[in-house]
């Protein structure tokens, strides 16, 4: 709010856009005067977010700064001109001179060459390695950064906590000593973290998850047989769904389109390319083959806002939805793959390929988010950890059902053969129903009809890939 004390670094607001939200921190320490911008609202680009006013030894500070070259576009949303002109003003300006006066660049702007004095180190001038932050905290607390060289940095680089070591009279070479020598010196103190947004949602998820009871069942599928045809499969991946430096260059000798123009290959986003098939889109393919004989996994729980009888209900949908769980940097998230029973085991692998992309980046939409997510939700721990088995958990309005497949492992299976064992590869999967709607019995038959899918991956053959 207005005539706010704020420091240098800490959070001025959260700016959201089509594609991410950007938190933006304040270059200075000082007092805000003025919001130019109100919650809410739209904020152009170019426009002043803030005023703040500034002590008057850190704007003399500005004035002896070197001229800084024009910033890059994807700094705009964190330079903030505090020294500019109303005009030039990216997102906060300073105010404690009357006078307009020449820009200059931001204390943090990294594309400004800075020199540092030399600082004698065994008898050889160096110069001191700090980030600019790490800068700013020794200038304001008094701190001499060529004392403490070398840091516990990279190079010898001086990172923030051996500052703060330093203030609070902590020598953190002192300390690294001592735990070499098997000293349990205190390197530091507790540190309180709040939860970001997608953390603080899956808090309150798992907490509406004491809610529904759970029957878990765990077993193996064997992987044998669809082992052997997905090299047949990797052989014969339609070249729109490959990567170009994957798809043969080669042109055929005699073309098929010679008679008639080719049809209009599907168009798959480069995100969605791929080089080869692995076993999570087949899996989800048999998984829509089971659920397909199976209507109750093709059922949710009715919204007590979308009934009117006073008894719960179930939806019964005509296609299987699958959900995915998605590490991503910023917390878990489940997009769903709708009507995965219409679509190929190619088409599958694309989206799969796709939708990870856009987690990472941060750009899931409710596109790939439907507000009705999946009736059974897939979480491929397998490709993170090498453990044996899992309990899921279900969370209210994302269906009935979760299963947690491993990792696929050779072994040595004796009940093949003649009594002698055979080699077998071997997938564990963990399954967790809603107790309130699937019965014990129903779903292990459930996961039996998806097994003599998995096991027998010819009957796709017949159904049509």
């Amino acid at each position: 709010m207005p005539t706010a004390t704020i420091q240098a670094f800490d959070a001025l607001c959260e700016v959201q856009s089509d594609k991410a939200s950007v938190e933006i921190t304040s270059p200075f320490d000082g007092v805000i005067k003025e919001l130019l911008v109100k919650e809410g609202e739209v904020a152009k680009v170019g426009s002043g977010l803030c005023i703040i006013e500034v002590d008057e030894e850190v704007a003399e500070a500005l004035d002896d700064s070197p001229a800084s070259p024009p910033p890059h576009k994807e700094q705009d949303a964190v330079q903030s001109g505090a020294s500019t002109l109303p005009s030039q003003a990216a997102g906060v300006q300073d105010v404690s001179s009357p006078s307009p006066r020449k820009s200059k660049p931001h204390p943090l702007d990294p594309n400004v060459e800075r020199v540092e004095p030399p600082v004698s180190l065994g008898g050889a001038a160096e110069n001191v390695l700090a980030a600019p932050s790490v800068r700013h905290l020794a200038r304001h607390s008094n701190v001499d950064l060529a004392k403490l060289v070398p840091g516990s940095g990279k190079s010898g680089r001086i990172m923030r906590k051996d500052v703060e070591d330093h203030i609070a009279g902590v020598s953190s070479t002192a300390s690294t000593s001592e735990s070499f020598l098997g000293g349990t010196a205190d390197v530091g103190q507790d540190v309180v973290v709040d939860l970001s947004r997608t953390r603080h949602g899956m808090w309150k998820a798992m907490v509406k998850s004491l809610e529904i009871p759970h029957f878990g069942y765990s077993t193996s599928l064997d992987l044998t047989a669809l082992n052997e045809i997905l090299l047949t499969l990797n052989a014969h991946v339609p070249l729109h769904y490959l990567l170009p430096s994957s798809a043969s260059s080669t042109p055929p000798v005699v073309s098929p389109a010679a008679f008639c123009g080719a049809p209009t290959p599907i168009q798959v986003p480069p995100t969605g390319q791929f080089v080869k098939l692995t076993y999570l889109p087949i899996l989800l393919k048999t998984l829509s083959k089971a659920m397909s004989e199976w209507p109750l996994f093709r059922s949710s729980i009715t919204p007590t806002s979308e009934t009117t009888s006073d008894k719960p209900t179930l939806t019964l949908r005509p296609n299987a939805d699958i959900s995915v769980a998605l590490s991503t940097p910023s917390g878990l998230y489940t997009p769903t793959l709708q009507r995965v029973n219409a679509h190929s085991i190619y088409s599958l692998a694309s989206q799969l390929k796709h939708i990870s992309h856009l987690g990472r980046q941060g750009r899931l939409t409710p596109a790939e988010m439907p507000k009705r997510g999946g009736t059974v939700t897939v979480s491929n721990i397998g490709g993170i950890g090498d453990g044996e088995g899992a309990s899921p958990v279900l969370v209210p309005g994302t269906g009935i059902a979760i299963v947690a497949i491993g990792r696929a492992k050779w072994v040595w299976d004796v009940n093949r053969g003649d009594g002698s064992g055979e080699r077998r590869l071997k997938v564990s999967v963990a399954w967790s129903a809603d107790h309130r709607v699937v019965e014990g019995a129903e779903l292990v038959a459930f996961v039996e009809t998806w097994r003599s899918w998995v096991e027998n991956p010819q009957r796709l053959i017949a159904e049509g890939i």
